[in-house]
């Protein structure tokens, strides 16, 4: 089983598929959605296979705390920018030294992330995110996130009530039915970050797409705040999207005008 130790000694699982990188290609690295898992995230909709199919070598990483990594219970494991570290974590150990990037929800805050972090992103594809995040990170933003994250982590770890909200009951649905480890994902909202997911999108240098479901966030105005970005809408919600065959599509042609 491919694995590997991060920065601070958590074993998480990747997996590989694809041709090897002709000259001048480089590899695809795929980042999944909060309580999902790569296979689930991008092997089962077939947006890994589409890009096999257009020749190129995909790495999908299980975030801490999901899939076949390790999952801790300590909100510690999980605070500042743990999985942004990750992703650099992986890139050293594969030795990446340039890669397209392309995240689904909590995978594309960490990839916006890594991209401000490393100036290893070739390209950047960000799902699942848009109008509520780019914008600066101040304090009334971070709290506001945190206060979000918090709500979540209740509904994760605590039995639900009238002051649940219907966000957080979402979550905990989708958590259950992928069979999430529940105390590792209410760790994972408990740790307090020191900026919003997805904050200073200006800081963003490389070409970016933004692609969302027609019944999701609204791409256009976070693809408004990065330097190089444009907007996609496909067909669906916030886990229906990546089913539509057009979003494998949009990320297919995008990668491809590098």
């Amino acid at each position: 089983m491919p694995e590997f130790e991060s920065f601070d000694g958590l074993v998480l699982h990747f997996e590989e598929d694809g041709p090897a990188p002709a000259d001048g290609q480089v590899p695809v690295v795929l980042l999944h959605g909060f309580a999902a898992s790569y296979e689930g995230n991008f092997v089962a909709p077939g947006i890994s296979a589409a890009l096999v199919a257009a020749g190129r070598h995909v790495i999908g990483l299980d975030a801490r705390g999901h899939g076949l990594s390790a999952k801790p219970h300590e909100s510690s494991a999980y605070e500042g920018d743990a999985m942004a570290r990750d992703v650099i974590a992986l890139f050293d150990h594969l030795g990446l030294s340039s890669a397209d990037v392309v995240g689904y929800s909590m995978g594309a805050g960490n990839a916006m992330r890594f991209a401000q972090l490393d100036s290893r992103v070739r390209r950047l594809v960000l799902g699942g995110i848009g109008d509520d995040i780019g914008g600066p990170a101040t304090p009334e933003a971070t709290e506001k996130w945190n206060r979000r994250r918090q709500r979540i982590a209740d509904a994760m770890l605590e039995q639900m009530n009238e002051s649940t909200t219907d966000m957080a009951r979402r979550f905990v649905r989708f958590a259950e039915s992928t069979k999430a480890d529940m105390q590792a994902l209410g760790a994972s909202q408990r740790a307090r970050v020191d900026r919003p997911m997805g904050a200073g999108a200006a800081e963003v240098k490389v070409p970016t797409l933004v692609v969302c479901g027609d019944k999701d966030f609204e791409p256009h105005t976070l693809a408004s705040r990065l330097p190089d970005g444009r907007a996609v809408v496909v067909s669906g919600d916030h886990l229906s999207a990546v089913g539509d065959p057009a979003l494998a599509r949009a990320i297919v042609d995008f990668l491809a005008e590098a």
